[in-house]
């Protein structure tokens, strides 16, 4: 796109009130030129899509002269880092715990009269992968009346034929490592492992219930204890099925779920940490008069009498029940009753959400995170020297707050 050429600088003594205003009549054309030359190649584009060809490439700045100056200064900051020859460097094994202690004498013997002058310590990490069966024995006793008694497995074994440190491993390989699980079957039966295919499936999706119930915990703490949180959400693949992963935060927690969707229904379900419920209170009642639902589905549900349901099954026959048949009205009243079960377990109406502006995250206090509020600044187009300085001046702003 060609480059308009930027307006003179007159001096304020020459700017007469008609000069001022041919001045703003020509920025105000400038911007106007600006504008359809960038609508001209986005349909441009559009139509190059519809005949199949390609779109104008994009040709971003190179930084090779900013990572230069980067390296250069880096290079200079370690330079004037670096300990002077010979001082003392700190021991990199003072934090080991040593696990056995070998002591070696000298090879070609000791002469008579050599003194003792204590050990030279070589320290040497190990890394010891091997396997270990342990046969419970449980012991059986019949009492007198007929009654027989058996010992029972140790708690950490959850009646599992593999010992917590294997399950571990591969709960550790699979999910941090991203190692799969033929790769995984693979490497265990080198060691000497007795698995099977499906056993591992087992070890890695059967009994993690208290991990999912550690996870909503973590949220419902976060919520309860936090001013702010910020919130994403990015298209993503679960269980080979395209879908969405939302991310809810702050310095003190992270918390992400894997769903089918990116609506504010979602986002509200999500809040409710798995106690997905649905209540009528003054919080509900009051979201459903900011987004403005008609005073008959309104009134309908204020006066049902009910105020709590258990899941979203019971809900949809409830606003069957009341004759609310409205797709709108339907997803407002449930928005509504999520939102005053959010309120009712985490009593958060006073959290502040950061987002990019989406709009399923527009719910209690909605906020723009600096990212995104900065780049509403410098995203405008500056005509002249004055307009640049003045959107250097806010940006700098910003970032000071």
């Amino acid at each position: 796109m060609k480059k308009l050429p930027t307006l003179p600088d007159i001096p304020e003594s020459e700017q007469t009130p008609v000069v001022k205003s041919l001045l703003l009549i020509v920025e105000q054309c400038f911007q106007s030129i600006q504008q359809q030359a960038e609508e001209i190649e986005l349909l441009k584009d559009e139509v190059r899509v519809l005949k199949k060809q390609k779109k104008r490439p994009t040709f971003k700045p190179s930084n090779l002269d900013k990572e230069t100056d980067k390296s250069t200064g880096d290079d200079s900051v370690s330079t004037e880092n670096k300990k002077r020859p010979g001082s003392k460097k700190r021991s990199k094994n003072v934090n080991l715990t040593i696990h056995d202690d070998q002591v070696v004498q000298p090879q070609d013997g000791i002469p008579p009269g050599a003194r003792f002058k204590g050990y030279r310590d070589f320290i040497v990490q190990e890394l010891v992968i091997g396997t270990k069966n342990t046969r419970y024995r449980l012991a059986r006793y019949v009492t007198p009346d007929g009654q027989t008694l058996t010992a029972k497995l140790p708690k950490e074994l959850n009646g599992l034929h593999y010992g917590p440190y294997l399950l571990s491993y591969v709960l550790y390989q699979h999910h941090h490592c991203h190692v799969t699980q033929p790769l995984l079957l693979e490497q265990l039966r080198e060691w000497g492992i007795d698995i099977s295919a499906g056993q591992i499936n087992r070890l890695l999706s059967e009994g993690k219930s208290q991990f999912h119930q550690e996870k909503n915990d973590i949220l419902k703490a976060g919520l309860a204890l936090s001013d702010y949180v910020t919130v994403d959400d990015s298209g993503a693949r679960h269980k080979g099925v395209n879908g969405y992963v939302t991310q809810i935060g702050n310095e003190y927690f992270a918390w992400f779920e894997s769903t089918g969707s990116k609506s504010r229904v979602n986002f509200l379900e999500l809040l409710c940490a798995g106690d997905k419920s649905y209540r009528i209170n003054h919080h509900a009642e009051s979201y459903w008069v900011d987004q403005k639902l008609p005073h008959v589905p309104l009134k309908l549900l204020l006066e049902s009498g009910l105020s709590h349901f258990a899941n979203a099954l019971r809900w949809e026959e409830h606003l069957d029940e009341q004759g609310i048949n409205s797709a709108r009205h339907r997803r407002i009243a449930t928005e509504g009753a999520l939102l005053g079960n959010v309120q009712h377990q985490n009593r958060c109406q006073n959290l502040v959400i950061l987002s990019d502006g989406a709009g399923q995250f527009n719910i209690l206090q909605h906020a723009l995170c600096w990212i995104h509020t900065e780049r509403l600044v410098h995203t405008m187009l500056p005509l002249n020297e004055w307009h640049r300085e003045d959107i250097a001046k806010v940006r700098g702003e910003i970032w000071d707050l």
